[in-house]
Protein backbone atom coordinates (compact mmCIF):
# COMPACT_ATOMS: atom_id res chain seq x y z
CA UNK A 1 0.00 0.00 0.00
CA UNK A 2 1.50 3.12 -0.73
CA UNK A 3 1.91 6.21 1.75
CA UNK A 4 0.51 9.81 1.24
CA UNK A 5 2.07 12.52 2.71
CA UNK A 6 -0.07 15.00 4.77
CA UNK A 7 0.26 17.39 2.13
CA UNK A 8 -1.61 15.08 -0.61
CA UNK A 9 -3.92 17.38 -2.44
CA UNK A 10 -5.80 13.57 -2.90
CA UNK A 11 -6.37 13.23 0.82
CA UNK A 12 -8.68 15.73 2.83
CA UNK A 13 -10.82 15.98 6.00
CA UNK A 14 -14.03 15.94 5.35
CA UNK A 15 -14.51 17.45 9.19
CA UNK A 16 -13.34 20.92 7.92
CA UNK A 17 -15.15 21.14 4.63
CA UNK A 18 -18.41 22.79 4.80
CA UNK A 19 -21.48 21.19 2.75
CA UNK A 20 -21.15 22.87 -0.79
CA UNK A 21 -17.27 21.73 -0.41
CA UNK A 22 -17.99 18.48 0.12
CA UNK A 23 -20.67 17.75 -2.22
CA UNK A 24 -18.34 18.93 -4.84
CA UNK A 25 -15.62 16.77 -3.73
CA UNK A 26 -18.26 13.76 -3.49
CA UNK A 27 -18.89 14.47 -7.23
CA UNK A 28 -15.19 15.07 -8.53
CA UNK A 29 -14.52 11.61 -6.71
CA UNK A 30 -17.79 9.74 -8.49
CA UNK A 31 -16.33 11.27 -11.75
CA UNK A 32 -12.78 9.93 -11.55
CA UNK A 33 -14.50 6.53 -10.38
CA UNK A 34 -16.98 6.54 -13.95
CA UNK A 35 -13.44 7.11 -15.51
CA UNK A 36 -11.70 4.48 -14.01
CA UNK A 37 -14.40 2.03 -14.72
CA UNK A 38 -14.36 2.80 -18.14
CA UNK A 39 -10.37 2.46 -18.77
CA UNK A 40 -11.00 -0.99 -17.26
CA UNK A 41 -13.33 -2.13 -19.52
CA UNK A 42 -12.00 -0.35 -22.37
CA UNK A 43 -8.87 -2.71 -21.44
CA UNK A 44 -10.58 -5.40 -21.42
CA UNK A 45 -12.02 -4.79 -24.78
CA UNK A 46 -8.85 -4.15 -26.30
CA UNK A 47 -7.21 -6.97 -24.91
CA UNK A 48 -9.66 -9.22 -26.56
CA UNK A 49 -9.16 -7.68 -29.49
CA UNK A 50 -5.45 -8.53 -29.58
CA UNK A 51 -6.52 -11.74 -29.13
CA UNK A 52 -8.47 -12.41 -31.96
CA UNK A 53 -5.85 -10.78 -33.98
CA UNK A 54 -2.99 -12.69 -32.35
CA UNK A 55 -5.37 -15.49 -33.58
CA UNK A 56 -6.48 -14.67 -36.97
CA UNK A 57 -2.90 -13.92 -37.91
CA UNK A 58 -1.16 -16.35 -36.26
CA UNK A 59 0.82 -13.22 -34.86
CA UNK A 60 3.22 -13.33 -31.57
CA UNK A 61 1.29 -11.60 -28.67
CA UNK A 62 3.52 -8.14 -28.70
CA UNK A 63 2.38 -7.67 -32.17
CA UNK A 64 -1.47 -8.15 -31.93
CA UNK A 65 -1.95 -4.46 -29.96
CA UNK A 66 0.80 -2.76 -33.09
CA UNK A 67 -2.10 -3.92 -35.75
CA UNK A 68 -4.83 -2.65 -33.77
CA UNK A 69 -3.10 0.59 -33.59
CA UNK A 70 -2.39 0.27 -37.22
CA UNK A 71 -6.18 -0.45 -38.33
CA UNK A 72 -6.96 2.38 -35.75
CA UNK A 73 -5.01 4.63 -37.32
CA UNK A 74 -5.83 4.20 -40.93
CA UNK A 75 -9.07 4.15 -40.53
CA UNK A 76 -9.20 7.31 -37.88
CA UNK A 77 -11.93 5.09 -36.15
CA UNK A 78 -10.72 5.42 -31.89
CA UNK A 79 -8.92 2.41 -31.11
CA UNK A 80 -11.79 1.30 -28.57
CA UNK A 81 -14.42 1.36 -31.24
CA UNK A 82 -12.05 -0.84 -33.23
CA UNK A 83 -11.13 -3.08 -30.99
CA UNK A 84 -15.19 -3.76 -30.02
CA UNK A 85 -16.27 -4.12 -33.50
CA UNK A 86 -13.10 -6.85 -33.71
CA UNK A 87 -14.17 -8.47 -30.49
CA UNK A 88 -17.63 -8.66 -31.88
CA UNK A 89 -16.71 -9.87 -35.48
CA UNK A 90 -16.77 -13.88 -34.94
CA UNK A 91 -20.18 -13.55 -33.11
CA UNK A 92 -22.10 -11.84 -35.88
CA UNK A 93 -20.17 -12.30 -38.63
CA UNK A 94 -20.40 -8.54 -39.64
CA UNK A 95 -16.96 -6.08 -39.52
CA UNK A 96 -17.40 -2.44 -41.06
CA UNK A 97 -15.59 -2.46 -44.95
CA UNK A 98 -13.08 0.09 -43.54
CA UNK A 99 -11.94 -2.21 -40.92
CA UNK A 100 -12.12 -5.84 -42.29
CA UNK A 101 -9.47 -4.21 -45.07
CA UNK A 102 -7.15 -1.93 -43.10
CA UNK A 103 -7.37 -4.76 -40.74
CA UNK A 104 -6.18 -7.15 -43.76
CA UNK A 105 -3.24 -4.89 -44.89
CA UNK A 106 -2.04 -4.66 -41.51
CA UNK A 107 -2.25 -8.66 -40.66
CA UNK A 108 -0.39 -8.77 -44.15
CA UNK A 109 2.24 -6.75 -43.44
CA UNK A 110 2.41 -7.96 -39.96
CA UNK A 111 3.14 -11.23 -40.87
CA UNK A 112 5.85 -10.69 -43.66
CA UNK A 113 7.82 -7.89 -41.32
Amino acid sequence: MTEHSEDDPSLFDADQLGPEQLAGKIGQLQREIGQLQEAVVSHAVIDQAIGVVVSLGGLPPDQGFGVLRTVSQTTNIKLRDVAEQIVGWPASKELSDDIRQALQAALSQAGSA
